[in-house]
């Protein structure tokens, strides 16, 4: 079976190479640089990877995502190509379980920066291994959403999350339907559709990690 993760994993280090340094992404204070650092600390130091998710620990997370974003570019891309033999992450099911969608929407990140970025083909296995990931990513996200927000992905399923009430329907394929719950709403391609403030709450909405 593939390991999408690891797919995701060396196309993101080849365009990190390929675009340099200093190219934007779609989290806008970051360039390539930076976003590469960030991925480095969520593998290989995870003295600074809790500060991702718990606000008083930020300030450590940042000091050490600047220090690694000033070593050399390529020997810092090599870091993200390479899973660390100690950690989890080196065994394969772990990685492709935990990795895959984070290095699938750090990928698009890059891509959708640059202009005139067209939605990949992705094989039907990929799109299905990232669907799987969807009702818990949903569910994370919106389960407090003021609606019933139905989730659909043609070809795959549907799941539905949310606190109730009036409802939405998100329709897109399972890549895109990823970007707009990991909260790259912007660069998504889906079909929102419902009563018009609830959509445009959920489509300005902080979502994700």
């Amino acid at each position: 079976m593939p390991r999408y993760a690891d797919v995701e994993r060396q196309s993101l280090a080849d365009l990190l190479l390929s675009l340099g340094p200093d190219a934007s992404t779609v989290i806008e204070e970051w360039t390539t640089r930076d976003l590469a650092a960030h991925l480095v600390i969520r593998e290989r130091r995870p003295d600074a990877a809790a500060g991702i998710l718990l606000r008083p620990l930020r300030a450590h997370s940042e000091r050490v995502r600047t220090g690694l974003a000033a070593r050399p570019y390529p020997a810092l891309v090599e870091l993200v190509r390479h899973r660390p033999r100690w950690s989890p992450l080196s065994l394969p099911a772990l990685d492709e379980l935990a990795s895959l969608t984070e290095f699938f929407v750090h990928h698009e990140d890059v891509r959708r920066a640059q202009p005139g970025w067209q939605p990949r083909e992705l094989a039907e296995g990929h799109h299905g291994a990232l669907w799987r990931r969807i009702p818990a990513l949903a569910r994370m996200s919106l389960r407090r959403f003021p609606a019933d927000l139905l989730i659909q992905a043609p070809g795959h399923g549907e799941t539905s999350t949310g606190a109730g009430g009036e409802q939405l329907r998100l329709v897109g394929s399972p890549a895109e339907l990823t970007m707009f719950l990991f909260g790259r709403q912007r660069v998504a391609r889906v079909q929102l559709a419902g009563p018009t403030e609830l959509a445009d709450r959920l489509r300005t909405r902080r979502l994700g990690v």
